[in-house]
């Protein structure tokens, strides 16, 4: 899948991390390069027609907009996700979402 080759703007990075499911992905990146993006994690909270859905939405939404910003390198193959070319231009935010997390409301990442 293409990437983006011009320099994302502000604008690409929020709408990068407009979701919860692509900012823990992202975070999780930071220290974790490649994850696995098959395992789907049932939280107590969530029913299995969640999970699902939650799985469908990665596959069919999430990943793919992580890819074409190039903050992703996605393998369909072996599953697998690694930090993309662009993924240098969203990390002082990630970093700084991170560094902030306790003053975060519960759930942002």
């Amino acid at each position: 899948m293409a990437t983006v080759s011009q320099t994302l703007s502000f604008d690409d990075i929020l709408d990068a991390l407009a979701d919860v499911q692509r900012r823990k992905l992202l975070v999780a990146l930071l220290d974790h390069n490649p994850q696995d993006d098959a395992p789907v994690v049932v939280d107590a909270s969530e029913s299995e027609t969640e999970a699902l859905q939650r799985l469908i939405m990665m596959k069919h939404s999430h990943l793919p907009k992580l890819e074409r910003y190039g903050f992703i390198d996605w393998n369909q193959e072996t599953k697998e996700v690694s930090k993309g070319s662009n993924f240098e231009e969203i990390r002082p935010v990630l970093e700084a979402l991170l560094d902030n997390e306790g003053e975060l409301p519960s759930g942002w990442l």
